[in-house]
C-alpha cells in the first residue's frame, strides 16, 4: 500500500515538473522565458514567452506546425487572446515573436495574451511532399485555437475571447476562422492531424484586405476595373475582361444581400452602394483633417449657411442655438465620379492581369499563387474556376471543387446550426459575433466588392460588423491601431 502511494506521489510530482499532457499534447507553465519589447514610443513591455508549442499530434511539417504564446506581465485568466497569423500570398508562415510596430506589440501593451501560430502554405514541403495545399493552412490555425482551448485552465488568457487577425491571404484566413468555427466539414481532417477535440470558434475576426471568395474574385475584379483606361487599352486582355465582367451581375443577384439599412442589393444598385462606401471613406478622412483633391473624382459642397456638417456622409444635424451660422466651404463630400476614381486607383499601381487570380493557362499566363494553393501534393497547380478551366479545355475535379468550397467564408455565413441535429449544441457551427474589416480605398489586389460582400453578408446574419474602405491605403494591414484597439475595448 505504501509503495502504491509512493508511486502516485512520484507520478504527481513528475506531471507537475513536466507540465500538463492531454490528448497527446502538452503545455508546461514552467517553461516560459522572460523577455521584453520596446514600443515605438519608448515604453517597455515585459512578457513571458512560451515557444514551440506543438499543436497537433501528427506533425507533417516540423518547420511550421507549432505556436508561440506571449503573456504580458500582469495578464490573468480574463485577458483576451490576440491570435495573429502572418500568412501572406497563401504561403507558409513560421511562428514569430511579437513586433513593436504591429498589432502583436500593441496587444501586449494593452494586456492581451498574444498567440502566433505557424501554419503551412502552398510552398511548404517536407520529404518532397507539398503538405500545405488547401485547406491545410486553415486547418493548422484551427488546430492552434483548439490547443489554446485545451489548455485554457492552465494558461493565462481567456480562450473564449480569442481575436484572430490577418492581412491579405492572412485576412482571408482570419475570415475563414471567424466564419467556420466548429464546422463539421473540417472535423475528420482535424482529427486525422491529431488536433485537440475542442471547439475552434473565435470571439472576433480582424480582416485586413482579405483575398477571399476566390471563385468569384476574377469576375468582381473585371466588373470593377473593366472601364479603366489601362484595361480598355489592353487589346489582348480586354476580351477576357469583358467576359468576366458580364458574369458578376448574376453572382451579386444570387447573394440576396441587403445594405446597412436592410434594403435589397442588386446588380442594378450595386455601383451606387460602392460609390456611397467610397464617399464615406473620403468623408471619414476629411473629418479627421485629410486634404482630398477633387482631381480624384470627388465633388464637395461649395458653400452653405448654418447647420452642422454631416457626420460620415449622414444626415445634416441642427445647428446649436447659441452658435451663429458661418459660411463653410468643402465641408463634406457630395459625389464621386467612379470611373475617374478607378482610373486613379489603377494609376497608383498597375492592375493585375485578366483573370486576376485563376491565371493558369489563360492567354498563356503562368500559374498564380491561388492556382498553387489548390494544387496537389506533388507541387502541381490547377485551375479552380469554371471560367479558366473551360478556357483550357478542362474540368474541375471533385477535390478542387470541395477545397474551393472549404476556402470561402461566404459559404458558411448565415447557416449556423443547420449542420447538426441539435442547433443548441455548444460545439456546433458558430460564426464569430464581432468583425473588423478594412480594405484600402486604393488597394487593387482584389476588387472592392470582395470585402464589401463579406461585410454585408455578416451584417445580414446578425454579426457586429465594423467595415471601412480605409482612405488612400494601399494593400496593407495592422494600421490605425488606436482605432482597432478602441473597437476591441468596446466589444469586450
Amino acid at each position: 500500500m505504501r509503495r502504491r502511494i509512493l508511486l502516485i506521489v512520484i507520478a504527481t510530482l513528475t506531471i507537475a515538473a513536466c507540465g500538463h499532457n492531454r490528448q497527446g499534447l502538452s503545455f508546461n507553465p514552467n517553461n516560459g522565458r522572460e523577455a521584453e519589447l520596446t514600443m515605438p514610443d519608448g515604453r517597455v513591455v515585459k512578457y513571458t514567452a512560451y515557444e514551440h508549442l506543438v499543436y497537433v499530434r501528427n506533425v507533417e511539417d516540423t518547420a511550421y506546425q507549432y505556436m508561440n504564446v506571449y503573456v504580458p506581465e500582469g495578464a490573468g485568466k480574463d485577458a483576451p487572446i490576440l491570435l495573429r497569423t502572418y500568412i501572406g500570398g497563401y504561403m507558409a508562415a513560421k511562428a514569430r515573436a511579437p513586433q513593436a510596430g504591429d498589432a502583436t506589440g500593441r496587444a501586449l501593451l494593452e494586456g492581451y495574451v498574444v498567440a502566433i501560430p505557424g501554419a503551412r502554405g502552398r510552398n511548404s514541403v517536407q520529404d518532397n511532399v507539398y503538405n500545405g495545399r488547401a485547406p491545410q493552412g486553415l486547418l493548422d490555425l484551427k488546430a492552434a485555437i483548439r490547443y489554446l482551448r485545451l489548455f485554457d485552465r492552465v494558461m493565462p488568457g481567456n480562450a473564449e475571447r480569442i481575436i484572430v487577425d490577418g492581412t491579405s491571404a492572412g485576412g482571408a484566413m482570419s475570415a475563414l476562422v471567424g466564419a467556420t468555427g466548429n464546422h463539421p466539414a473540417y472535423e475528420e481532417m482535424l482529427q486525422a492531424m491529431g488536433a485537440a477535440k475542442e471547439k475552434d470558434d473565435v470571439f472576433a475576426a480582424v480582416c485586413y484586405c482579405p483575398i477571399t471568395d476566390l471563385e468569384h474574385a476574377d469576375m468582381a475584379y473585371e466588373w470593377l476595373f473593366n472601364g479603366t483606361s489601362s484595361r480598355q487599352k489592353n487589346a489582348t486582355m480586354l476580351p477576357i475582361s469583358n467576359q468576366l465582367k458580364e458574369q458578376f451581375p448574376q453572382y451579386i443577384n444570387s447573394l440576396n444581400l441587403k445594405d446597412w439599412n436592410g434594403n435589397p442589393v442588386t446588380a442594378d444598385n450595386y455601383m451606387e452602394l460602392l460609390r456611397s462606401e467610397l464617399i464615406r471613406s473620403a468623408q471619414t478622412a476629411k473629418n479627421a483633417g485629410a486634404d482630398i483633391s477633387d482631381t480624384l473624382g470627388f465633388s464637395f459642397n461649395e458653400e452653405r449657411m448654418g447647420g452642422m456638417p454631416p457626420i460620415n456622409g449622414g444626415k445634416k444635424m441642427a445647428m446649436p442655438a447659441m452658435r451663429a451660422p458661418q459660411p463653410q466651404r468643402g465641408e463634406y463630400v457630395v459625389g464621386l465620379d467612379m470611373q475617374r476614381y478607378l482610373n486613379y486607383v489603377a494609376s497608383t499601381q498597375p492592375l493585375k492581369t485578366a483573370p486576376a487570380f485563376d491565371t493558369k493557362g489563360v492567354l498563356g499566363q503562368l500559374a498564380s499563387a491561388e492556382n498553387e494553393e489548390f494544387g496537389g501534393k506533388d507541387g502541381s497547380s490547377v485551375n479552380f474556376t469554371v471560367f479558366s478551366a473551360f478556357k483550357n479545355g478542362t474540368d474541375l475535379s471533385k477535390e478542387v471543387i470541395d477545397n474551393v468550397y472549404l476556402m470561402n467564408p461566404m459559404n458558411f455565413i448565415g447557416n449556423e446550426g443547420k449542420e447538426t441535429k441539435n442547433p443548441k449544441d455548444k460545439n456546433s457551427h458558430k460564426v464569430a459575433p464581432h468583425w473588423y474589416i478594412r480594405h484600402g480605398a486604393r488597394d487593387r489586389d482584389t476588387g472592392f466588392p470582395v470585402p464589401l460582400n463579406l461585410a454585408l453578408k455578416l451584417n445580414e446574419a446578425g454579426c457586429d460588423v465594423n467595415f471601412l474602405f480605409a482612405w488612400n491605403r494601399p494593400h496593407s494591414g495592422d494600421y490605425a491601431l488606436d482605432e482597432l484597439f478602441a473597437w476591441l475595448r468596446g466589444i469586450m
